[in-house]
């Protein structure tokens, strides 16, 4: 496993590269480096590599990473996104922590994400996750939801609708894949028409294995972690 900085020299280059064969501006594209399965220290490496944008699956691992204080009272800090699943009893903790949660996936948790972020008094991004593979083993809303809750979420006035995520097929050719996150660039744009929203720009999806394809298919964020820290340690 190469250094994570020249691991991310190469990542910024395949993008680079992804985006010259789809048209695209590099710039478009964010990486949300995931460091779960990562000690804190693994905070340090991030700051090194210059990331503004960090990635937990779990509230209490990330609060064992993040939530001493000291990371949130970082000047510049990057943003800290939830990607994992997220249950309802623990969205008032998740608020506190989190910058942005990438997984609502029920109109539920948005209901009470909406009244634990008005009792703090912020307004938290959010991004809906859409089961765009089928998978049964997966989080995410059926493809044929999307539009309905993106139209309950953004009538609540705490939480700030940006966009989609997926997760693309765990196992399957490049054609599935495609079409999983194809799938989710629809969505996207039927669902920013049709409820009359621009904003809704973000489609998160790409990971390690499958991001060049994900860009070329429109993804403005990408979930990175083993390319740029190698295997999870725990």
């Amino acid at each position: 496993m190469d250094s994570p900085d020249l691991a991310l020299i190469s990542v910024l280059e395949r993008i680079k590269r992804a985006c010259g064969r789809s048209g695209r501006d590099p710039g478009e594209v964010t990486i949300i480096g995931v460091t779960k399965g990562h000690p804190k220290e693994i905070r340090r490496k991030a700051r090194a590599l210059g990331l503004r944008h960090l990635g937990e699956n779990r509230v209490q691992e990330a609060f064992d990473k993040y939530g001493d204080g000291e990371f949130l009272r970082e000047e510049n800090r990057p943003s800290l996104h939830l990607i994992g699943h997220l249950q309802s009893n623990k969205a008032k903790a998740a608020v506190r922590l989190f910058d942005s949660v990438d997984s609502l996936d029920r109109q539920e948790l948005a209901t009470a994400l909406d009244r634990m972020a008005g009792d703090a008094g912020k307004r938290l991004r959010v991004l809906i996750q859409v089961n765009t593979s089928g998978e049964a083993q997966k989080s995410g809303i059926r493809p044929e939801q999307a539009i309905g809750v993106a139209k309950f979420v953004k009538e609540l006035k705490n939480l700030d609708l940006r966009g989609f995520m997926t997760i693309g097929p765990l196992v399957g050719d490049e054609r599935a894949i495609r079409a999983s996150f194809a799938e989710l660039r629809r969505i996207r744009e039927c669902a920013s028409a049709e409820l009359s929203m621009p904003e809704l720009a973000v489609l998160s999806m790409g990971m390690s294995d499958d991001f060049e394809w994900a860009i070329e298919e429109g993804a403005t964020e990408i979930r990175l972690g083993t390319i740029l820290w190698g295997p999870r340690q725990v």
